[in-house]
């Protein structure tokens, strides 16, 4: 069986160069340190080969739009899924950039190009309104926590969430106080989740002792000491709470 010959860069050119053809364009290789340029009346298309979509490839690519705002980036098809994340977040940061994507298929019989999306202006404002939601929800999650009690960049220890953080809180409160209920608790300080926290009870931290009292049990007590800096800050709350009421 004949092997197939290492990918070059300048095996992407012919395709693409078969496409704008077809497209109506005059298509020129290596122009002022261009690797393609296509003009059409007065349009002026800037196209920047690589084998991998890379920092270096978006920045040269940025730099071309100094020309014209019809710049490309092109590299070969990928392997893996176009529908997969992966990909999804990379087609968002060339359109961020206000770049255009070909992709070029390439078997051991032909080679085609395919525009993937033009350049476009990016469209801020409807990016903002369509990521509300999430913009929403981290300043939700940095509202429920009491202080920063995670190291950013860590993937291999535990993140302390609000969510987290809220059911260390309420151990800490049943392990001074004892037995409590919900609404003591949310009395306390817990939260509107508190409820909800012991009766699905994620962890395995609190045993229903009647209807509606709870404790927290040894499992509970034993990780509580996983968490000594929220044990300690939520101990001196209850203190600091205690003299004031004294």
């Amino acid at each position: 069986m004949k092997e197939m010959k290492k990918l070059q860069e300048s095996d992407l050119y012919k395709p693409i160069q078969t496409h704008l053809v077809r497209e109506g364009y005059d298509v020129y290789g290596e122009v002022k340190d261009c690797d393609m340029a296509a003009v059409k009346d007065d349009d002026l298309l800037i196209i920047e080969l690589k084998l991998n979509l890379t920092v270096d490839l978006l920045v040269q690519a940025t730099k071309r739009q100094r020309l014209t705002d019809l710049v490309y980036i092109a590299i070969p098809k990928p392997k893996y899924n176009l529908r997969s994340k992966r990909w999804k977040d990379l087609c968002q940061l060339v359109r961020r950039l206000e770049l255009g994507l070909i992709v070029v298929s390439v078997s051991p019989t032909r080679k085609k190009a395919e525009v993937i999306f033009d350049p476009a202006p990016f469209k801020h404002k409807k990016s903002s309104t369509h990521n509300k939601r999430k913009r929403l929800g981290v300043l939700k999650e940095i509202d429920g926590r009491s202080a920063d009690f995670n190291t950013g960049g860590s993937s291999r220890t535990q993140i302390i969430t609000a969510y987290r953080e809220n059911c260390i809180q309420i151990a800490c409160y049943l392990e001074h106080v004892g037995e409590l209920s919900p609404k003591l608790l949310t009395q306390m300080g817990t939260g509107t989740k508190t409820s909800s926290i012991l009766t699905k009870n994620y962890y395995g931290w609190f045993d229903r002792v009647r209807r509606g009292v709870y404790v927290l049990n040894d499992k509970g007590k034993k990780e509580m000491l996983n968490y000594p800096e929220l044990v300690m800050y939520y101990k001196e709350k209850i203190l600091e709470k205690k003299e004031v009421e004294q």
